[in-house]
């Protein structure tokens, strides 16, 4: 299957889908990823090494996090170089009040939101996909 780059094919078949759990956002200090942690996310900043893991991995650790959020992945696959997705979906989250954290992996583009409103979100998008269809 080839990456996608028709932003009304993008938006029309991103097909939402929210996993299961709840996440959270951490920072370590080093390059290495502390045992028990099994990061879905991580990027490395002069700061430190942000990770985003689930939200039962940081307590054990007793690692310190303010947001915790649903993992909504975008089952589309979307070209890296693709123009368009992330503002569609930022415009129609923001305007639903809904914050949004956008990572993109190889073959999908995967957001992380407030998990007490990853429902919300997922409607949005449901509705967003519709009209583009």
């Amino acid at each position: 299957m080839s990456a996608e780059r028709d932003l009304a094919r993008l938006v029309a078949g991103m097909r939402p889908e929210l996993n299961p759990g709840h996440y959270v956002f951490v920072t370590v200090d080093g390059p290495a990823v502390p045992p028990g942690l099994h990061p879905v996310v991580t990027v490395a900043e002069s700061e430190g090494l942000t990770l985003v893991v689930p939200q039962e991995e940081a307590d054990a650790a007793s690692l310190p996090y303010d947001y915790v959020a649903g993992w909504i992945t975008l089952r589309v696959h979307s070209a890296l170089d693709a123009v368009g997705l992330t503002a569609a979906v930022s415009r129609e989250l923001a305007d639903a009040g809904l914050s949004c954290n956008v990572v993109a992996g190889f073959h999908h583009d995967h957001l992380f939101v407030d998990s007490a409103r990853a429902g919300d979100a997922l409607t949005a998008l449901r509705r967003l996909a519709e009209r583009s269809a």
